[in-house]
């Protein structure tokens, strides 16, 4: 039995994805050992998230501004939309170092047994960027599950007639996550979309 902070330690460590209980006491332990100077880095790091990190404005990418470096980045095409799921989708496909463009997060997909509907995604700010912008074309890169195959469809059916659009090639498995896929399985994906 251990003192209740360091139970409370394991549990909220345990709240973490993929954290069974092992894994927490051996996180809780780690801290335990730490020097005052990274118990305050880790405090800090956890207690500023909220206030410090934003939603860019523009495409909904995590950023510490108002803007995000991809899409304040005058280097880039912004010609060219990548829709993803999540802005850990972004991270993805930036390991790769090949796509220039812009990116739109839609935070989530479309799951009618969720409950998640298209009006909960953020599909209007896109809509908007594609009226507003000149945009050529958008690359729909939501994962190959149903609800991302869902959602893709329902992209290209609301844009096909105002922009080019594209989707990644099938050289991710099916019910995959693309945030799990090696920078070379992405680029031949990117490559081959159609």
């Amino acid at each position: 039995m251990y003192p209740k902070r360091f139970e409370d330690l394991i549990h909220a460590f345990q709240l973490l994805p993929g954290v069974g209980e092992k894994t927490a006491q051996r996180y809780a332990y780690t801290v335990l050992d730490w020097n005052a100077e990274e118990r305050e880095i880790f405090i800090n790091a956890i207690s500023h998230m909220k206030e410090d990190i934003h939603r860019c404005k523009i495409c909904g990418n995590l950023s510490d501004g108002e803007i995000c470096d991809i899409c304040s980045d005058v280097n880039r095409n912004h010609h060219m939309i990548c829709v993803v799921q999540s802005p850990k989708d972004i991270q993805s496909f930036e390991s790769m170092q090949e796509y220039n463009g812009v990116y739109h997060v839609l935070n989530g997909t479309i799951n009618i047994q969720k409950g998640i509907l298209p009006d909960q995604l953020n599909i209007e700010s896109l809509k908007n960027r594609i009226e507003s912008e000149n945009i050529e074309e958008i690359i729909l890169a939501t994962d190959p599950t149903v609800d991302g195959e869902t959602t893709a469809l329902y992209l290209e059916k609301i844009f096909k007639d105002h922009v080019k659009v594209t989707r990644l090639a099938y050289g991710i498995p099916m019910g995959s996550h693309l945030d799990y896929a090696d920078s070379l399985t992405l680029l031949k994906a990117f490559e081959n979309r159609k």
